[in-house]
């Protein structure tokens, strides 16, 4: 009799649909910086197994090609990089294809100074000292588009790397620098000591921030989850844009932030698409412009030598049908 039952229960669990695999993903500077935000959403409101998508984690890294190499070393489906170190990676020789264009601004970016500098606006940068992070990064490269913007050459203004954003404002206290960067959530931490003088989202064109990305191995076994994947986040970033306050309390426990600090930044951020008409979360489709105007911009500062061919690295098909071929 017991026997039997056995049996029966393992007939009975192999007529049933197979659970969804567990397993994690990999958000470039995940709980630290903006772009992630829509994970710890998804994540929070179960939207990831709602889509299929049984996510038990999200993995973080400092970025670039950090995260390249946790999500080849960790055999991972699916991960969230910046399109520079993902063209490079691929250029190089990794198995890599971008499946989905999550953010297309850098409407995160705001160049601030002390509440009593004589910098007014771009125009006032001439002679200047201007914080960056590091050689050949993001923040560097639009600091001389934020130049371009004001009709001045990269010659005209003196760059100084500080290391990093929160040096920056150190930077900035000492008089190293005139003016630095300081991106969401920091801003709205920080808004009552700095003034804001740049922000990209009035002065910039949209530049692709990050992009979703899976290997070419994940791509021919695991299209559903991939597929879940990019539908959970677009969900969160809908439930985003239609309960900012709510959403902006699960982020404030996923970041360590003060739910003030959240709500600020998230709602800075939503509101951010008004001069552009680009959301600075997307919902996944590809922006080519965007793309373009990055790599742009990495060329610049000499992060990049060639151009894509974006015909072979982006594969649209496990974008939502109604996200496929809205290039613009």
């Amino acid at each position: 009799m017991i026997k039997g039952c056995r049996l029966a229960a393992f007939a009975l669990a192999c007529a049933l649909p197979l659970a969804a695999h567990a397993e994690e993903i990999v958000i470039s500077n995940y709980g630290v910086t903006t772009n992630g935000m829509p994970y710890a959403v998804a994540l929070a409101k179960g939207f990831f197994k709602q889509q299929g998508a049984d996510v038990t984690g999200i993995l973080t890294s400092d970025g670039g090609g950090t995260t390249v190499r946790t999500m080849l070393g960790g055999n991972l489906a699916y991960g969230e990089i910046n399109p520079t170190a993902t063209v490079i990676a691929i250029q190089q020789g990794a198995d890599l294809k971008i499946v989905s264009d999550n953010v297309q601004t850098v409407a995160e970016f705001i160049w601030a100074v002390k509440p009593d500098s004589p910098i007014k606006t771009a125009t006032d940068l001439k002679g200047k000292k201007i914080g960056y992070t590091n050689p050949r990064s993001t923040s560097q490269a639009l600091a001389i588009l934020v130049l371009e913007k004001a009709g001045l050459k990269p010659s005209d203004a003196e760059l100084v790397k500080t290391g990093g954003f929160g040096e920056g404002i150190v930077a900035l206290d000492l008089g190293a620098v005139d003016i630095t960067p300081i991106p969401e959530p920091l801003w709205s931490k920080n808004k009552d000591k700095y003034r804001a003088v740049v922000r990209a989202s009035e002065l910039l064109p949209p530049l692709d921030n990050v992009v979703g990305v899976t290997t070419g191995k994940a791509a021919a076994a695991r299209g559903d989850f991939i597929r879940a994947v990019i539908r959970a986040r677009r969900q969160a970033v809908d439930f985003m844009y239609a309960n900012p306050d709510e959403s902006a309390g699960i982020i404030a426990q996923a970041y360590n932030l003060e739910p003030a600090v959240a709500l600020s930044a998230l709602k800075n951020l939503l509101g951010s698409h008004e001069k552009s008409g680009v959301r600075y979360w997307s919902g996944g489709e590809i922006n080519l412009k965007a793309m373009n105007e990055m790599m742009r911009a990495q060329k610049i500062v000499g992060a990049l030598k060639d151009d894509p061919d974006w015909s072979k690295i982006i594969d649209e098909s496990f974008l939502p049908d109604d996200l496929k071929k809205k290039t613009n």
